[in-house]
């Protein structure tokens, strides 16, 4: 298993219970690998974690509206990241978990304002598909108002997820400084 893997899988998990008013992931026989709360910025909180003793900092939001087509289709949470691994080297990679498997070599689309992004998927996940356009992407997040993100399950149902970015600024901010 990957690192990438695991923290996603580990991000996941804490997902789905941040947004139920639990500040800690679900319990873990090592408390430094739980994701902690660093602090709650407009729609975004920043988290730290310690998965396999590697820092993990992280920008997470929930949407603020979500549509599916057809309409009322059931689906898990969705959650857009903003994630910052330096054991790895990766800082500010943007994803998104979208709530369900999506379409095979589908590709999901990102807008902030006018300007567009391709994803690329793999199971519930999307990431910038060019990475020489993730620091724009970020760039574009910092200054826009709201991000939205498209795709296509495996059974055909399309997804339209909007997310504020009010906060993410300071959120990514707080990320930096405890993730250097």
């Amino acid at each position: 298993m990957t690192t990438q893997y695991l923290f996603r899988t580990s991000l996941a998990m804490f997902a789905a219970t941040a947004f139920a008013g639990m500040a800690m992931a679900q319990p873990s026989k090592n408390p430094a690998e739980q994701a902690v709360l660093l602090g709650q910025f407009g729609d975004w909180g920043a988290y730290k974690a310690t998965p396999g003793g590697k820092k993990v900092c992280f920008a997470l939001s929930k949407p603020t509206s979500a549509t599916t087509e057809p309409a009322g289709r059931p689906r898990d949470p969705s959650y857009a990241f903003v994630s910052t691994r330096p054991a790895e080297k990766v800082k500010n990679e943007v994803s998104v978990i979208v709530g369900y498997p999506q379409k095979g070599g589908h590709e999901a689309s990102a807008a902030i304002g006018n300007a567009n992004y391709v994803l690329y998927t793999q199971n519930d996940g999307a990431w910038v598909k060019n990475a020489a356009e993730e620091a724009q992407m970020v760039t574009a997040m910092r200054k826009g108002a709201t991000l939205v993100v498209k795709s296509e399950s495996g059974r055909g149902t399309k997804t339209t997820d909007t997310y504020s970015l009010k906060g993410l600024g300071e959120a990514l901010d707080k990320v930096a400084e405890e993730c250097k």
